[in-house]
């Protein structure tokens, strides 16, 4: 596909901010890049102290939660926390639960089956709640959304705390929106309009932690008994895929510190089943690793699996069920693999292909690989992606979007066609009925003012970079930028018209190329290139010959340039240490 390189050129006093933080000049750029030029704002990135988080009780209803919270206790009343099947329903059921326990609540939890209940709270576990005997239904990463069954536990005398991060649904009238939100006892979610709580982008686990902070401190129980419970909050901060800015970057940088030493036994064990060795835990482990595990239970059999593996009391209980989960994971990305390959192949094969918002139904899909198989599609074609598969006696899928398009407000004004929906503008999830598959396609590409431009994947440089400029002190420098994720991304380098010297394909599955390249400068190094191989090796072939190609690989001279955009690494190797870059995007430079 082809790509837009475009160069960040942001101005600053460059020179006043490194001197006031003793920092380099590449550095500098990057924090600029960033959009910090504020004393505070960059300070704030540099020191990403849990000290200078915000306070919980800024959050509109949480001291009234607390106060619910404190009555029912003291009262010896049952509670229900309601949590939700993907990382950060889990997170938040495990914070909540955990917690809870220590404050000598009376509490237990429930959390949807995907595939039988779908998303959220609905009136099945309202029932089954009040047959129990619950007094309080208490919701983390879900809720908000929940007005009709809101009023049911209502009506039957229940009490009701929401705490969530979704969008507030609302109405579109005329030129407004009608924001509207459930009427429970007490709404904890930053994002309603009149919530002053200065940090807007917390995940569920973040929101259901800072109620449990503020009720920690009334209670006066030490901070030490909920430090760890900061570990959950980190791999759901990541994992949902928020932004790594403000108090997301502290949340999740000072809970890898703790992660990298946890004592919960769950974790340790699905570190040491996955071949993560103890401190090497970083930001990538858990949206790729960890996170994936904790989800393949909600996915293929039951979300309590993650849930029971956090919350595991022994090693011989902590290993069988992160061996489980792992094993659930593998099969997975299988069923993902095979899921994929039969979207492209329709998209393909068919006028979606000039579609600009996908819509594909994999009629034999796994309802649960929907959103995965969505967010593969997206990437492959830099298009919003949907895919929808049958469940039970309706539709149901998951879309999954890109920085121009708000797929929860584009659904929004299609939603005569869907029966449920709900999400944020990158991510949602729907149901509806098979015979308006077709009809939302229709509708959703028929509002869209998604242009072509819109669609080219931009690759966005920091720094034009020669080689001749890596060090290993710059490399130990880009670390105090971590961790990387959505909202604070890995920097990246780009150095043009580097000869290949020498090719190589390496890896079991031929899956890797080696490079030693060289600039115009002279600089010689190492280059590392983990994406599509056969795509890198037939764009040689096509550009300069299969003779030139072979020539690369007996290490003779030969015509071949490229120009890459790279991120610099320290290769470590029987005791050895060399610079090398990994390629991220390359363009062959032809004769």
């Amino acid at each position: 596909m082809a790509e837009k390189w475009v160069l960040k050129n942001k101005k600053a006093d460059f020179q006043t901010i490194m001197a006031r933080h003793g920092i380099s000049e590449c550095l500098t750029r990057l924090l600029v890049n960033r959009g910090l030029t504020e004393e505070e704002d960059i300070s704030f990135y540099l020191n990403p102290d849990y000290e200078r988080t915000y306070n919980p009780l800024l959050m509109k209803d949480l001291a009234k939660a607390c106060d619910i919270l404190e009555k029912k206790i003291a009262e010896g009343k049952s509670i229900r926390i309601v949590g939700d099947y993907d990382v950060d329903g889990v997170a938040s059921t495990y914070i909540l639960y955990k917690a809870l326990n220590l404050c000598g609540a009376k509490v237990d939890y429930e959390i949807p089956d995907r595939i039988r209940d779908g998303y959220g709270i609905n009136e099945q576990i309202i029932d089954e709640a009040y047959e129990a005997g619950i007094d309080t239904i208490l919701t983390c990463d879900n809720g908000i959304a929940a007005a009709e069954q809101v009023k049911k536990a209502k009506t039957l005398g229940m009490t009701v705390i929401i705490t969530d991060h979704h969008d507030i649904p609302f109405l579109i009238e005329g030129e407004n929106k009608r924001h509207i939100l459930p009427e429970a006892d007490a709404v904890v979610n930053p994002k309603q309009e009149d919530c002053s709580y200065p940090f807007k982008q917390l995940c569920g686990a973040a929101v259901a932690y800072k109620l449990m902070e503020a009720f920690f401190d009334r209670k006066q129980i030490p901070k030490a008994e909920l430090i760890p419970l900061r570990e959950a909050t980190a791999i759901a901060t990541v994992c949902d895929v928020m932004e790594l800015t403000g108090e997301n970057r502290i949340l999740v940088k000072k809970g890898l510190e703790l992660l990298n030493n946890t004592q919960n036994l769950g974790l340790r064990a699905l570190m040491e089943k996955n071949s993560i060795a103890a401190g090497n835990l970083a930001a990538y482990h858990l949206g790729y690793v960890i996170g994936p595990c904790l989800n393949a239970g909600g996915r293929l059999d039951t979300a309590k699996q993650g849930l029971r593996l956090l919350l595991s009391e022994t090693k011989e209980e902590a290993d069988k069920r992160a061996e489980e989960l792992k094993a659930l994971n593998d099969l997975r990305k299988q069923m993902t693999e095979e899921g994929l390959i039969n979207a492209i192949s329709l998209i393909e094969d068919s006028e979606l292909k000039t579609d600009k918002v996908l819509v594909v139904y994999l009629k034999e899909c796994h309802e649960s690989l929907a959103g995965i198989i969505a967010g593969r599609l997206r990437e492959r074609y830099c298009k919003p992606a949907i895919v929808l598969t049958d469940a039970h006696d309706m539709v149901k899928g998951s879309g999954r979007s890109i920085e121009k398009y708000n797929m929860y407000e584009e659904l929004t004004r299609c939603k005569e066609h869907l029966v449920k929906f709900g999400g944020h503008p990158m991510a949602a999830g729907m149901s509806l009925q098979l015979t308006s598959v077709e009809t939302l396609r229709i509708g959703l590409n028929g509002n869209t003012v998604l242009t072509e431009e819109d669609l080219i994947p931009k690759v966005v440089i920091d720094v034009v970079l020669p080689l001749g400029y890596i060090t290993e002190e710059l490399v130990e420098d880009l670390k105090i930028l971590e961790p990387f994720g959505k909202g604070n991304e890995k920097p990246l380098f780009a150095d043009r018209s580097l000869k290949i010297l020498k090719l190589s394909v390496l890896g079991k599955n031929k899956n890797v190329i080696k490079l030693l390249v060289r600039n115009q400068y002279g600089r010689e190094m190492e280059a590392m290139y983990f994406g599509d191989v056969a795509g890198f090796l037939e764009a040689l072939n096509a550009a300069y010959g299969k003779t030139e190609v072979d020539r690369a690989y007996q290490n003779r001279d030969n015509s071949m340039k490229l120009s890459v955009t790279y991120y610099p690494t320290i290769n470590e190797y029987n005791g050895n240490r060399s610079l090398q870059i990994v390629i991220q995007n390359y363009l062959i430079e032809k004769e």
